[in-house]
């Protein structure tokens, strides 16, 4: 008998102790936050802008390639997760080309991409084995991924960090899969183990955090930014497309920080226009911090191992919660 070809998913996740992308964070992440992520059997990532140069970008690349070889020959009866790259594939992207050469000759396994979806990206990833993962924030930039090629839909939905949509995670996870049943994660405000199990339960293969990462010791916001993300509650995330022209959620005390007037940014929402920056966009985004709505769960800055050793607990304990529920459940009448 023919063996069924494993699905991506499958592939992926045999790879994993846990079904979790730790999502790429401007400014943020970088290869001792993947590298540490990706020991614990979660997918780290960082994104290629992270890297002023593309040739500082392709130390990044040798740096993991060797960190994750590393890893696995010193912990050889461990899950050792796959790292992923972002790439911003848009014009206003110069190093797009560049950048792209550099992870088709290291063979990075994982690309994420955002703002655009072309399918040559996705030809040139898929000729090494590599996948492709597309962030979108509704089903019609979804179709446009799909038709280009690529192996995974991000579903990133209300209460997200960074770039967010606005749509209920449960709409626009059933959206995405009635025209797709490939990779599907889903983002927006998830921190706990309980969250991954219920993205897996309504039918996403991955849960996406990004939010809760920031707050680890490896992590390279600054503590400033960790302790505003400790201090904050879902109301203090704004909103608003005044500060990069794309919508997206921010912390409501930076802004102010800044000179915004965070309550007229919160009013006008995703109508907000772009602002002449009160300092250039790459300073604001160093000032303006981002996060999502999963603050309000978020009291400690532990290192990478032990919150995802937190949030494995957290998952096991709630998927048997869930069995043990199933199970107490009275039989239904005999016919």
């Amino acid at each position: 008998m023919t063996a069924t070809p494993k699905s991506a998913a499958d592939k992926l996740k045999e790879q994993m102790a846990l079904p979790l992308i730790a999502a790429p964070m401007f400014l943020i992440s970088n290869p001792e936050l993947a590298l540490a992520t990706c020991k614990e059997g979660v997918v780290g990532s960082f994104p290629a802008l992270n890297q002023r140069t593309a040739a500082d970008f392709e130390k990044w690349l040798v740096e993991m390639n060797d960190g994750i070889a590393e890893l696995k020959k010193n912990n050889p009866d461990k899950k050792i997760a796959p790292y992923a790259v972002n790439l911003i594939v848009h014009k206003t992207n110069p190093r797009l080309e560049e950048d792209l050469d550099l992870i088709v000759k290291h063979k990075v396994p994982v690309i994420i991409t955002s703002l655009g979806a072309v399918s040559d990206l996705v030809d040139k990833v898929h000729s090494y084995g590599g996948i492709v993962l597309h962030d979108v924030t509704n089903v019609e930039h979804a179709k446009k991924a799909i038709a280009a090629g690529v192996d995974g839909i991000i579903a990133v939905s209300a209460g997200a960090g960074g770039h967010a949509g606005t749509m209920n995670p449960m709409a626009l996870l059933h959206d995405i899969r009635e025209v797709f049943d490939g990779i599907v994660v889903l983002a927006g405000g998830m921190t706990t183990g309980s969250d991954i199990l219920a993205a897996e339960v309504m039918g996403a293969d991955f849960a996406y955090m990004g939010t809760r990462f920031i707050c680890t010791a490896e992590s390279a916001a600054e503590p400033a930014y960790k302790q505003m993300i400790i201090d904050a509650k879902a109301t203090d995330i704004v909103y608003t497309s005044a500060v990069s022209g794309i919508p997206a959620n921010f912390l409501k005390p930076s802004l102010e920080k800044a000179g915004f007037d965070a309550e007229t940014l919160k009013k006008e929402g995703a109508t907000a226009a772009k602002l002449k920056p009160i300092m250039n966009e790459a300073a604001a985004w160093k000032t303006i911090w981002s996060a999502g709505q999963g603050v309000v769960n978020i009291d400690d800055t532990p290192t990478v191992a032990a919150l995802i050793d937190r949030l494995k607990q957290e998952h096991d304990a709630a998927e048997q919660k869930v069995i043990a529920r199933k199970a107490a459940k009275p039989a239904g009448p005999k016919p």
